[in-house]
């Protein structure tokens, strides 16, 4: 893991400075600045309207009684998202953008849950509005008898 974090902290720069230096001989240099600062722009926009939403669905399955998994995942990628995006490059500025607009988010989502639940032994999710199976109760059934006697034996006093 330490390694392809390595890799990524080092590749990831080289390869966002090569997209931006050929960027810039095609297009110019000043074109190219405002498109990062564009990018950038427009991407906190997009992070902040959809981070509003999220929040008001997070409220709304806490409120419901529900755990809220895929508004908190949906947090998260946006989170990453708008980190993306803030970050000058334009491999970055798309990789955030996926994460931050909603059809793409919605199946990294999915997948994202998906795949946690597999490697924790989870079963499926459940559909929303249904709720949570009980946990099973052991029950011990005792058979009563009423008697009219009062406690401690007979009232007549033989």
């Amino acid at each position: 893991m330490a390694l392809i974090l390595f890799l990524l902290f080092l590749l990831v720069p080289i390869l966002e400075l090569a997209v931006i230096l050929r960027v810039g001989q095609v297009i110019g240099a000043w074109w190219t600045l405002a498109a990062l600062v564009s990018a950038s722009v427009a991407g906190a926009a997009l992070v902040k309207r959809e981070g509003r939403g999220t929040w008001r669905r997070f409220r709304a399955a806490l409120d419901a009684g529900h755990l809220p998994a895929e508004e908190v995942v949906d947090g998260a990628l946006l989170l990453v998202g708008g980190v993306l995006m803030l970050t000058p490059g334009f491999i970055t500025d798309i990789v955030g953008l996926l994460l931050a607009a909603p059809p793409s988010r919605r199946f990294v989502n999915r997948a994202l849950r998906r795949r946690v639940r597999a490697a924790f032994g989870l079963g499926p999710p459940r559909p929303p509005g249904r709720p949570a199976p009980a946990d099973p109760v052991e029950v011990e059934v005792v058979d009563v008898e009423r008697s009219d006697r009062p406690p401690g034996g007979d009232v007549g006093g033989t």
